[in-house]
């Protein structure tokens, strides 16, 4: 289902970029210049108060123009990077003007007729798209979901426990500003000794957060649901059955916002259905796609969110058999959300698409 944009540069395929001035957006263009440069033209779209800025991409100042139908003609893939609702209306109509729309909305991740690709886990995906469309799955999904694929691949999944430990930049730029802000009013303070201070000092000046994040983690991400579960808990719970291929897989997650500004990490207990060695999940990892493998406490070698932002790969360390159960690992994962959390997997799903148009 392609547009008939191969008319430019060389004949490539055309690309519209949707929402190419957020906090995404803005990582997706560097991707774009960094990655192998298979697109002809590249239009970038935003809200009519962003239009006529100019971005960089590609080496080229580019002007943004304003989200209209007009946009997407001739357009062969459509990157939307935008709100739920702004992707319900609008990725549709790009669909049926011919482009191939990957979408980073929550809107059609768990519609069964819209595949939810990871590349290095479910490529093959990508060509079921009967709605025109292909989702992106969640930053914290996409955190853990490269190396879980890798392990499930060889061992085969059976249960999965998990604890995010996520980045404020997962609630955009306004969960960035809070933490410098609150971390301004706390800093060279002896805040954070007696119950209630940090709190008092913020005020509500808590931004997007239930709680203060700075000196502080918070619980709690996403909106509430039945039961006491956030939507950020279903989102991996329903993402990992769905990308993994295992709809009755048991899942439990609790997801944690911690004082980062960019990368979350995660705990995962994970149990298969037969005995697992620590070697050969080694083994694993270290050859799989998309994955780096570092892990060496006693060297003081793992993975912490200071050290992965700006990289592109799901790192791993802490990788040990459970002590109870010999069916089961522990791992610990970090993932820039920003990079493979969002712009990154949605530039490789259209890589994807790109490869297979005529």
């Amino acid at each position: 289902m392609a547009g008939s944009g191969q008319t430019g540069r060389s004949g490539r395929p055309t690309l519209a970029v949707v929402g190419a001035t957020g906090a995404v957006g803005t990582v997706l263009l560097q991707i774009l210049s960094q990655r192998a440069d298979i697109w002809g033209e590249i239009r970038l779209v935003a809200s009519p108060r962003s239009a006529g800025r100019k971005l960089a991409v590609r080496g080229e100042e580019t002007e943004v123009v304003a989200l209209t139908e007009e946009v997407f003609d001739g357009a062969d893939v459509a990157l939307f990077d935008v709100p739920d609702e702004i992707a319900g209306r609008w990725a549709p109509l790009a669909a049926a003007k011919g482009a191939v729309v990957v979408d980073n909305s929550g809107t059609f991740r768990m519609d069964p007729d819209v595949p939810l690709v990871v590349p290095e886990v479910n490529p093959h995906a990508v060509r079921m798209r009967p709605r025109g469309i292909i989702a992106n799955p969640s930053c914290t999904t996409l955190s853990m979901i490269v190396a879980l694929g890798a392990l499930h691949a060889e061992f085969g999944l059976r249960e999965l426990v998990a604890s995010s430990y996520q980045a404020v930049s997962g609630a955009g730029r306004e969960g960035v500003a809070t933490l410098r802000r609150q971390l301004s009013l706390v800093a060279g303070t002896e805040l954070g000794t007696s119950p209630g201070d940090v709190r008092r000092a913020v005020g509500d000046r808590t931004g997007p957060f239930p709680e203060p994040v700075a000196l502080n983690v918070v619980p709690w991400a996403g909106e509430p649901r039945d039961d006491g579960w956030s939507s950020e808990e279903l989102k991996v719970r329903d993402e990992s059955r769905k990308i993994l291929g295992l709809p009755e897989l048991p899942v439990a997650v609790t997801c944690v916002r911690v004082p980062v500004i960019t990368t979350h990490s995660l705990t995962v207990h994970a149990r298969f259905e037969g005995e697992v060695t620590v070697d050969k999940a080694r083994e694993i990892l270290a050859t799989a796609p998309g994955v780096v493998l570092f892990d060496n406490p006693a060297a003081g070698e793992f993975p912490t969110p200071a050290d992965v932002v700006g990289t592109d790969p799901t790192w791993v360390g802490r990788v040990r058999r459970a002590l109870d159960d010999p069916t089961a690992l522990e791992l610990f994962v970090c993932g820039d959300n920003l990079r493979k959390g969002s712009a990154l997997n949605t530039a490789q799903i259209a890589e994807l698409v790109a490869a297979e148009l005529p």
